[in-house]
């Protein structure tokens, strides 16, 4: 997606799992004001593992109407640490987003992080001429709204069953390192 802004979180629940979800720039506003819309009032964030079975199903059906470009990295027993299959995972995200002309990557806070991926991002960025063309940076997904979507996909997907069932049709790929 030529210009799209990529939000990406994690789950490390069983397999390590990168979730990236592309939305085009037309559309950041609205599945902005969606996401918000789907908060309760004084909740600061979405965060599928504290919602109830009926509140998850409501997320994830709304997420689907946003139509964002999902794509899971998974990174499981070939990598020793989390470390190393984050780094991977970012790796290839990188590659990805640079040969689809992405336009910004966002990826939530996650303390004790925040400066490897830096590293990792300025040399990934270089290595796929997108240096200039693609800003990333880390935020709060209280900051940020959209990184619900790649936060419920996540969780969902690592838990399996029915929710990764509903989670299914809104994953465009996965890519298996």
């Amino acid at each position: 997606m030529r210009g799209g802004h990529v939000f990406v979180d994690e789950s490390k629940k069983q397999d390590y799992l990168l979730v990236a979800a592309v939305i085009i720039p037309g559309e950041l506003a609205l599945a902005r004001k969606t996401v918000r819309g789907l908060q309760k009032p004084g909740q600061r964030r979405l965060h599928m593992v504290k919602e109830s079975p009926a509140r998850q199903h409501t997320i994830l059906s709304t997420l689907g109407t946003l139509g964002a470009q999902v794509t899971i990295y998974q990174a499981g027993a070939g990598y020793r640490t989390n470390i190393e299959r984050r780094a991977a995972c970012l790796e290839r995200l990188v590659e990805n987003i640079a040969e689809a002309g992405c336009a910004r990557l966002m990826l939530e806070s996650e303390q004790g992080e925040e400066e490897r991926d830096r590293r990792l991002l300025y040399r990934e960025t270089g290595r796929h001429g997108c240096r200039d063309s693609l800003a990333y940076d880390h935020a709060t997904a209280a900051a940020e709204p959209l990184l619900a979507i790649p936060d419920a996909i996540a969780w969902a997907w690592a838990r399996g069953g029915d929710a990764r069932r509903r989670a299914e049709p809104l994953v465009d790929g996965v890519v298996r390192l």
